[in-house]
């Protein structure tokens, strides 16, 4: 007997490297990680409504655990969290050989040139500040997600 993978959930691991075809916006899937619950809830469902799969994580540590089985196409993530900050976060999944190709956005409070440097040497795509617009995240999905390889 051969297993087949059904064309479901699991289509094509390799695609992690942001390399997404024109599917719908249905099969990008969005991470969002802060430990604000409004914050995720706000992006959450300005994300859902625009037709996107949406995981949440409280924090670095748990994000970390739920990236593998995920493998979103795009990251939001906070820097100002509990335990793992998003710095240390971006620059592990930065670091690791599957997921360096998966764009990630820190979203921050903070609009100085010292974060957004910090967030780019540990290899952020995107910063956005906080309170950020649904027009802010669709334009940074639209840069990261839907125009090619960003290598």
């Amino acid at each position: 007997m051969q297993s087949s993978v059904p064309a479901g959930d699991m289509t094509a691991p390799d695609s992690i490297d942001g390399a997404t075809e024109t599917d719908s916006q249905a099969t990008t899937r969005i991470m969002v990680i802060d430990d604000s619950k409004t914050i995720r809830r706000t992006a959450e469902t300005l994300l859902r409504n625009e037709g996107f799969e949406v995981i949440v994580a409280t924090d670095g540590f748990e994000a970390l655990s739920m990236i593998a089985d995920h493998r979103p196409s795009l990251i939001f993530l906070d820097i100002m969290m509990p335990r793992l900050d998003g710095y240390q976060t971006c620059a592990l999944i930065k670091h690791h050989k599957i997921f360096r190709h998966t764009p990630v956005v820190m979203l921050s409070s903070k609009d100085g040139l010292f974060d957004r440097a910090r967030g780019r040497v540990v290899g952020s795509d995107h910063y956005i500040t906080k309170p950020f617009t649904r027009e802010e995240l669709l334009a940074a999905i639209e840069e990261h997600c839907n125009s090619g390889t960003g290598s």
